[in-house]
């Protein structure tokens, strides 16, 4: 078996200030391997985004790994320099980010931000890399791909943009692509023009892509397998076809019971109970019992549970199967 191009070992990150500590990660792992989409799901405030940023080593001075690794091409990127991150940054993990207007210069047009990367790591002229970002805008489908070198931000619409970042993300064709809810502000036709690209770039190219989403309707299309995330836990993880067929743990459960259908169903939608907590003072074991439907006391409330294996490839942490 191929060694992953991503694994992410029993991290743990916290949030310090002066006055508080906040365990944002709670031992986080799951890997990633060539060519794999892996979805990593969880409500707003789960952890997904800071697992982002620590994979990048983008955080913020108060962030202090306590614990874990971060495996990439077999070395620790935890490790690493600031110099070496900045050699892999972009070239060998690229990021798509959900709003394209934190990633463009509105100051400068189109083509010199992506003519600057080229150039950067690539060490061309002006003209060859200009030439080449024209071919690869037209490889996304973007129409008038030369006007749109000369165009700044605020001139394209929010689908172009996140398509030109897209762009930009697969100047090097990265062994790693990070997806973070970067289809959440396009229309659900742009949306799945997106989705299709990236189906194409990974089975061409094989690239690993980490998708960041909160719609479990976009992981069941695209993804070949799924972690669920729970307030800095990884709470269930598998094949996309066995946690949705068969979803194990309350908040999987939970999840899938919220997501409306077009398909005339009856079934009343559901909602989860209560709020995602605050990192400053989670809940002592599994993060979810508060809201858990099948809370069991002096168990749930005491530690977090231990994975449990009911079929091969398909893990949860929850008493219910332990």
């Amino acid at each position: 078996m191929a060694e992953p191009v991503l694994q992410v070992q029993d991290l743990s990150l916290s949030f310090a200030s002066y006055l508080v500590q906040a365990k944002v990660l709670d031992n986080v792992g799951f890997q990633l391997g060539e060519g794999e989409l892996l979805g990593l799901a969880g409500e707003s405030g789960c952890g997904t985004s800071v697992t982002t940023y620590s994979i990048l080593r983008l955080l913020p001075e108060a962030a202090k790994v306590e614990s874990g690794r971060v495996l990439f091409n077999g070395g620790d990127l935890l490790g690493f320099s600031e110099r070496q991150m900045q050699d892999i940054r972009g070239k060998e993990i690229s990021i798509v980010f959900q709003d394209p207007n934190t990633a463009l210069n509105p100051a400068m047009r189109i083509g010199k931000q992506i003519v600057e990367n080229y150039q950067i790591h690539m060490k061309i002229g002006r003209r060859e890399a200009g030439a080449e970002a024209v071919k690869l805008l037209d490889k996304l489908r973007i129409t008038h791909p030369e006007r749109r070198m000369r165009q700044y931000a605020h001139q394209l619409s929010g689908g172009i943009k996140q398509r030109i970042c897209f762009a930009m993300a697969l100047i090097f064709n990265p062994k790693l692509l990070i997806a973070d809810e970067f289809t959440t502000n396009l229309d659900v036709t742009i949306q799945a023009e997106m989705l299709k690209i990236v189906n194409e770039l990974r089975r061409n190219l094989h690239t690993a892509i980490l998708f960041i989403t909160h719609d479990l309707s976009l992981i069941y299309q695209t993804c070949d397998s799924v972690a669920v995330m729970y307030a800095g836990q990884i709470v269930e993880k598998g094949s996309v076809a066995r946690v949705f067929q068969k979803p194990l743990h309350p908040y999987t459960r939970g999840l899938l019971a919220a997501v409306p259908t077009i398909a005339g169903s009856s079934k009343k939608l559901q909602g989860i109970e209560g709020f995602v907590p605050n990192p400053v003072n989670p809940p002592r074991g599994c993060r979810f019992h508060p809201r858990c439907p099948s809370f069991m006391a002096r168990r749930c409330d005491q530690s977090f549970p231990q994975p449990a294996f009911p079929e091969e490839g398909h893990q949860v942490n929850c008493y219910l199967y332990g």
